[in-house]
């Protein structure tokens, strides 16, 4: 009987404490102050709860420090690609056109470590009409190794085709790695990571996210998209592993899509991403020429690959997005299929636009995922008001992710413009100064805007009130999605 009676001070007693070092572990290690606000209100007031969804989805307990370090010392006794006189012209004449280049060029090198190198080609692959067919003649083709990360590479007729091409090539004798992301693994009823290991190919799921019965990892995801050949051809991009992407097959939920196959020096930087995230899984280091065979020139563009996550790499691909912002002087174009920027992005695109540059951004009209179209609402009158300009895209829903700034510089890769994307995923970009491959993203855009529609500061405030209110707290539980 006093056993029972104590129950509801032991509950107390137990929320307070987890509370109290949810406060305290927010306080010391999240920078972000709203985002600290938030686990530590939710905490108090959803007893247990919220101490139990700070615990699985707000701590970072990954540390690759080292395992980065061990990688690029494995390297360090390569030679160093040859920049020659015609480079270094190059670089002159782009920066005497455009000088804000220097000093973007020097915001990447202080959070990268390393310089943007020249001499590569980078082609835009539509669609996994041009995606998976392009993949997988690259995967054809291989002769030696073979590097594959996804976050999502399903069981369906696209992940067949590429499945189909790797088993082949292991039949060859390629060394194959593939690497998919545990949570992304399940998007599929039939793993594929298993399927791989039952035909003797080496995979791995990226930080599962149950130790026994202990949920944890729920966030700190790989949301990469990385594929290496022969250490010489490489894909990176926002295109999954899926049949949505190909649209000629009219799949039931048509996704379009932008990705792109590299070729360079940049190459080296993509399998050096694939090659941490590898060892930090599963242990085995890849090294020797047939991951990292001598570097090559293959075209015109200089290139810099920035990896970004919420570990040692937290924030890098923030301060350059800052740095273009800052920088740009006529139009910044920005294409994404999720629009939450955090309340210092949403100011950088306001101060541009009131500098007189020309801010678009191009949004999916039919969203995926209706909660995060509903807080990106509530606060586009936040971006209309100083004269950013807001478009909604035709359908099918649109999954690609580009930032072009002014003539002659853009960047690719993986990252959305949201919270999940910007702090808590692993996210692989590249940073691209070309006034030629800006011009072809421009055109990529350009059809994009053909068919898209205008959204005015009028349609975001004669929204119902139901809408509005929806919406409102669909931006509350912003730092959470």
């Amino acid at each position: 009987m006093v056993l029972a009676d104590g129950w509801p001070l032991i509950f107390a007693i137990t929320h307070v404490a987890l509370a109290a070092w949810v406060t305290v572990h927010a306080v010391l290690h999240k920078r972000d102050t709203r985002s600290a606000i938030a686990w530590t209100g939710l905490a108090w007031l959803a007893p247990y709860a919220g101490s139990i969804a700070y615990f699985c989805l707000g701590v970072n307990r990954i540390y690759r420090k080292a395992v980065r370090l061990g990688v690029q010392d494995a390297l360090a006794g390569r030679p160093a690609f040859h920049v020659a006189k015609a480079d270094i012209e190059q670089a002159r004449r782009a920066i005497e056109a455009d000088p804000e280049l220097a000093g973007l060029a020097a915001v990447g090198r202080a959070v990268t470590g390393r310089d943007p190198v020249p001499g590569n080609s980078i082609e835009p692959l539509m669609d996994g009409d041009a995606i998976f067919p392009a993949m997988i003649e690259a995967i054809a083709g291989a002769e030696r190794s073979i590097s594959l990360a996804s976050y999502i590479f399903d069981t369906d007729r696209a992940g067949d085709a590429i499945f189909k091409a790797l088993c082949e090539a292991r039949v060859r004798g390629v060394e194959i790695r593939v690497l998919v992301d545990a949570v992304g693994s399940r998007y599929s009823p039939v793993n594929m990571v298993s399927r791989l290991q039952e035909q003797g190919i080496t995979a791995a799921r990226f930080l599962p996210t149950k130790i026994g019965r202990i949920p944890l990892f729920a966030n700190l995801r790989n949301h990469r998209k990385i594929l290496v050949v022969d250490g010489k051809t490489g894909f990176t991009g926002g295109a999954n592993i899926r049949e949505a992407h190909w649209l000629s097959l009219k799949p039931k939920h048509p996704t379009a899509c932008l990705h792109f196959r590299l070729q360079g020096p940049i190459v080296e930087q993509l399998q050096e991403v694939f090659v941490t995230d590898w060892a930090f899984t599963t242990g085995e280091e890849l090294t020797g020429e047939a991951w990292f065979p001598a570097l090559y020139r293959a075209g015109g563009i200089w290139a810099r690959g920035i990896a970004h996550g919420p570990d040692e790499d937290f924030e890098s691909l923030s301060k350059v997005i800052f740095a273009a912002l800052a920088g740009t002087r006529e139009v910044v174009r920005i294409v994404s299929p999720y629009f939450i920027p955090d309340s210092r992005l949403v100011e950088a695109l306001a101060v541009a636009a009131l500098r007189g540059v020309r801010v678009e951004i191009y949004l999916p009209s039919n969203n995926n995922i209706p909660v995060a179209d509903w807080a990106a609402a509530a606060q586009l009158d936040l971006i209309l008001r100083p004269g950013c300009r807001v478009f909604r895209t035709a359908p099918p829903f649109d999954h690609s992710k580009l930032l072009v700034v002014d003539q002659s510089w853009a960047l690719i890769g993986s990252t959305n413009w949201d919270p999940r994307s910007l702090r808590l995923n692993f996210e692989f970009n590249v940073e691209c100064f070309d006034t030629d491959f800006v011009a072809a993203l421009n055109h990529i855009i350009d059809d994009k805007a053909r068919g898209a529609r205008q959204i005015t500061l009028a349609d975001i405030e004669g929204r119902l009130f139901p809408t509005r209110l929806r919406d409102g707290f669909a931006r509350l539980v912003s730092p959470y999605l």
